[in-house]
């Protein structure tokens, strides 16, 4: 029948008690002493619903002090399941907390280890374990290469302006530094770069940063921009910086190669006259020299000669002063000697007396003898045609002699 049906008691016909009395038969089932009444089961009430989760809450936070004595132990119990519960919870939650702090350090990282945000130490490659939520860990590649581009417009001593195009190579060598020193080392570097760059650029003239002062610059640049990042303390070294290019702007580019070509020209110019002086000006020393050889030597001679006749002239005096007669002869002779010798005509004196001069034409035979005697059997021959000519004609003037004198008797 109804709960509500007329001439009933709807308390004891309640569906949904159980068929017991709410306060008596639902608390002894929620305090776990059993149930009574009816046996046909229903929906929860909200309300015991609600006890029970008051029950529950209280057995965690000390127990039911309200109770029946029934009740009381029941809670007891029910307290004694909660904290071996939470005993669980929280070794499982040890367990999770501690394998989160397990992490691999990389051969080529190192590791920062910040504990409640303050440094702690640097941990090297390998397995390694930190408490989570305590120590916080950055990993910073210590061998990677890195790269920073930089190129601008800048004035140079000489108050022209130069297009430079640079590439800086950087490796963060200290972890620490890098990570905590700095809050921003890649925008450090950027401006200390820059800085660097143009005070070399400032202090170098445009021709040589052009030409052949690349490589210099690049070097200056690398140690001023070392010494900033010492400076700064931002764990960085500076493994190289490369010109990749210097050139003037954009719209005075061509003015600028005509520039550059008339230079090389000019330099071209400059080495073809040096190397046709470097082959004239040893010939000319050369040349020079063998005359200062060939005076000396002549200077040379002319003393020895001089040295030799005033020699001569003084054993000639002593033996003049001896027999005058006698080398007064024999210096005519000699003189006579040296004056013929030289003279193409022939005078010959014959004897008797004989008034007949006869001339021969040496010059001519001469001038035939040499004009075709090259080599040495031709001067031979040459030779011995003039001793037989010269024989014949001595024997001619003898005979012609005699045949005179027999006239003449």
């Amino acid at each position: 029948m109804a709960w509500n049906e007329p001439g009933g008691n709807g308390k004891n016909h309640d569906p949904w008690s159980g068929g017991g009395d709410k306060n008596t038969g639902g608390g002894n089932r929620n305090s776990g002493g059993g149930g009574g009444g009816n046996n046909n089961q229903g929906p929860p009430d909200l309300d015991e619903a609600l006890q029970k989760l008051q029950d529950r809450l209280n057995g965690l936070f000390g127990g039911n002090k309200g109770g029946s004595g029934s009740g009381a132990s029941g809670s007891t119990g029910g307290s004694g399941g909660s904290f071996k519960l939470l005993g669980i919870v929280a070794i499982l939650a040890l367990v999770v907390w501690a394998g989160m702090g397990f992490y691999t350090v990389d051969q080529q990282e190192r590791g920062v280890v910040l504990r409640l945000g303050k440094f702690h130490t640097v941990v090297n490659p390998g397995l390694q374990w930190n408490p989570p939520l305590v120590d916080d860990v950055n990993l910073v590649n210590v061998t990677r290469v890195r790269i920073h581009d930089h190129r601008a417009l800048m004035l140079t001593e000489d108050e022209n302006i130069v297009d430079v195009d640079i590439s800086v190579q950087y490796i963060a060598e200290n972890p620490e530094f890098f990570t905590l020193r700095v809050r921003s080392p890649e925008d450090s570097l950027a401006q200390a770069a820059e800085s660097a760059l143009r005070q070399v650029v400032g202090s170098s003239d445009l021709n040589s940063i052009l030409t052949e002062g690349r490589q210099i610059m690049a070097v200056s640049v690398q140690e001023r921009l070392q010494r900033h990042m010492d400076t700064y303390e931002t764990g960085i070294r500076i493994a190289g910086v490369n010109v990749r290019n210097a050139q003037a702007p954009t719209q005075v580019q061509d003015a600028f190669d005509d520039v550059i070509k008339a230079r090389e020209d000019e330099q071209r110019s400059i080495n073809e006259a040096q190397a046709y002086a470097n082959s004239v000006v040893p010939e000319a020393r050369g040349i020079a020299q063998r005359m200062l050889e060939e005076a000396s030597a002549y200077r040379e001679e002319v003393v020895a000669r001089s040295n030799g006749e005033t020699q001569r002239f003084l054993a000639l005096l002593t033996e003049y002063r001896a027999a005058p007669d006698v080398l007064r002869e024999r210096l005519y002779i000699d003189t006579m000697q040296a004056v013929m010798s030289n003279n193409p005509k022939v005078l010959m004196d014959l004897e008797n007396g004989g008034n007949n001069v006869m001339f021969l034409p040496l010059d001519k035979l001469m001038d035939q003898r040499g004009s075709g005697t090259t080599t040495r059997s031709s001067t031979g021959s040459a030779e011995m045609n003039l001793r037989q000519l010269n024989d014949q004609i001595t024997e001619q003037a003898r005979n012609r002699q005699a045949g005179n004198l027999r006239e003449g008797r």
